[in-house]
């Protein structure tokens, strides 16, 4: 696998490639993603040609690599032509070597429109597509902006069935009004419908959003802390039960049927990121950069035009930022992360003070293979519990 024989990659490296695809129908209220709504028609030839000149400029910088994952995300790559997808493919194999058991991720949207092009997108070599389902009622998904029907997605769903060896959906919980009951039922319907994965986020008011305002206005009332809690471990109740366990923490899977491509992030692998608004970690003549690129699309088009690349950012990390990146990525994982990769990251070991003062209050725990994970307790406060390991 690419990254195996370069610093910091750590055992079983895998290499992935990430397409931002940042057009959407409409933006939903709750969406801090790079997305973009353009009401004229979109020339997809024309951002063919600049992925490929940017695929191809990071493949000068970043040579010699096998791509184990790609992952088509956005905004909604599922408003792409298939042969757009099919022609963003073949520019990565032609730039890198491709793994034979490559995994390509495509992420759609449920409407039956978008779903008539699976069959097309699975001819264009996507082997697993992700759905952004995120709730199985109408009136939830109206008052999340959603576009499609709880009757179409579940339609959806058949038809990425039928069309992939792999498929996933995402469903956001903690939403206004929800009760346990309520997600109980909607949890168990989708995990019927879930092969072998299902992201489950809690809803968050994300800054500069619309939800933002109406929550300031009070406007728009999401369970307290309390009753997220309690939302939250029925999830892993119900999950764990069903077969799904959490492999992140928002994550569930059958044993060995996590998002590969996710993995690279979380297991602080390497990664290009082509497209607008873009973020890579690639390893440099030794050096780990952390790159992104302009996030307008019409800007990143006429740079790429320009220069052959839409970077706007390429900064080469300390070995104290990847440290804490390591942490903060490797953390999130049930497996945990392995201390002796974060002491050659960084210099120096864990504080085994810290570590002990966790494990005490059950937030952290050692595994038997070694690794240093977070408990189910401490999952909830996983950002408290990362910067005491970090301080």
């Amino acid at each position: 696998m690419g990254g195996a024989d370069r610093p910091n990659s750590g055992a079983d490296a895998g290499f992935g490639v990430y397409v931002h695809w940042p057009f959407c129908l409409s933006k939903c209220p709750y969406c801090d993603f790079n997305s973009h709504v353009r009401h004229t028609g979109i020339d997809e030839e024309r951002y063919v040609r600049a992925f490929a000149a940017e695929i191809a400029t990071t493949a000068q910088r970043a040579p010699g690599r096998t791509v184990s994952t790609i992952f088509m995300g956005g905004g909604t790559p599922s408003l792409m032509k298939p042969e757009t997808v099919g022609a963003i493919l073949d520019t990565i194999g032609k730039h890198w070597s491709v793994s034979p058991d490559v995994e390509v991720t495509l992420e759609a949207n449920p409407t039956s429109v978008e779903a008539t092009r699976f069959a097309g997108y699975r001819a264009a070599g996507v082997n697993r597509v992700s759905l952004g389902v995120q709730a199985l009622d109408d009136a939830s998904l109206k008052e999340l902006g959603r576009l499609h029907t709880a009757q179409e997605a579940l339609d959806a769903v058949k038809i990425a069935r039928r069309a992939f060896e792999r498929y996933s959906f995402d469903l956001i919980y903690a939403r206004p009004r929800q009760t346990t009951a309520e997600w109980r039922a909607e949890l168990s319907r989708a995990i019927d419908e879930a092969a072998e994965h299902l992201s489950l986020y809690q809803l968050t008011i994300e800054q500069d959003t619309p939800f933002a305002a109406l929550h300031a206005a009070g406007k728009l009332m999401i369970p307290d802390d309390d009753n997220a809690r309690a939302l939250y471990d029925l999830t892993q109740e119900i999950t764990d039960a069903r077969g799904l366990p959490a492999y992140e923490i928002s994550n569930h899977a059958r044993p060995g049927a996590e998002c590969r491509h996710n993995l690279v992030y979380w297991r602080y692998h390497e990664y290009a990121g082509v497209g607008p608004g873009a973020h890579g970690r690639l390893v440099i003549d030794g050096k780990r950069h952390a790159i992104s690129t302009e996030r307008r699309p019409e800007s990143w088009l006429m740079r790429v035009e320009a220069s052959g690349h839409g970077v706007v950012e390429d900064e080469t990390l300390l070995t104290s930022e990847q440290a804490d990146e390591f942490l903060l990525m490797g953390l999130r994982l049930a497996e945990g992360i392995d201390p002796k990769r974060f002491t050659a990251l960084s210099g120096h070991s864990l504080d085994a003070a810290r570590i002990a003062a966790l494990g005490a209050e059950g937030f952290v725990e050692a595994t038997p293979d070694g690794h240093l994970r977070v408990t189910r307790a401490g999952f909830p406060i996983l950002d408290a519990v990362v910067a005491d390991l970090a301080a």
